[in-house]
């Protein structure tokens, strides 16, 4: 059987009112394609045993939130159970990025090396602190935090898992 990598776009974290609505906080670059209506979802909880499927009735925005309704779930009793729950697509149901563009799954495990051809370790870990992506990579240098700007991080190629960095001074 084969395996399917599933993608988290949103965590459901509260209801909203009595009629269904829940909050969602996005995890997705895309919220108006990913949770527009008519949009089919995964829901994984802890309590279930397999993910469902559940259809965007309505969306709207509300401070940090999108708040969403699914079809068929039209009470605070239909949702509640779901709080914590994660909203997922599927690989195949990604967006295709742009050329120069990647999601933060094709990063991990690349090998990280030098302008000098020195390798570093591998990339094990995105940290998203604000104002730019830190990039964890480990290796025998132990742990080293690249920051994702132009100065930084020279080449990315996914397709053959190898970054390419100008080390910086002061990041060692």
């Amino acid at each position: 059987m084969e395996q399917t990598n599933y993608y988290t776009v949103g965590k459901l974290v509260n209801t909203q009112g009595l009629k269904g609505e829940v909050r969602v906080i996005s995890t997705t670059d895309f919220p108006d394609k990913r949770f527009k209506k008519g949009k089919t979802l995964l829901l994984f909880h802890p309590t279930l045993t397999k993910p469902i499927e559940v259809k965007v009735a309505t969306r709207r925005q509300h401070k940090e939130f999108e708040l969403l309704t699914f079809e068929g779930f039209d009470s605070i009793e239909a949702v509640e159970k779901y709080k914590g729950g994660e909203l997922k697509v599927s690989e195949d149901d990604l967006i295709p990025n742009r050329d120069g563009e990647f999601y933060i799954h094709q990063l991990i495990g690349c090998q990280v090396f030098t302008e000098e051809g020195e390798e570093l370790g591998k990339l094990t870990e995105v940290l998203q602190p604000g104002a730019n992506d830190v990039w964890v990579v480990k290796g025998k240098r132990g742990e080293i935090l690249l920051p994702y700007i132009d100065a930084c991080i020279k080449q990315v190629d996914i397709e053959n898992k190898r970054i390419v960095c100008h080390l910086m001074e002061g990041l060692l």
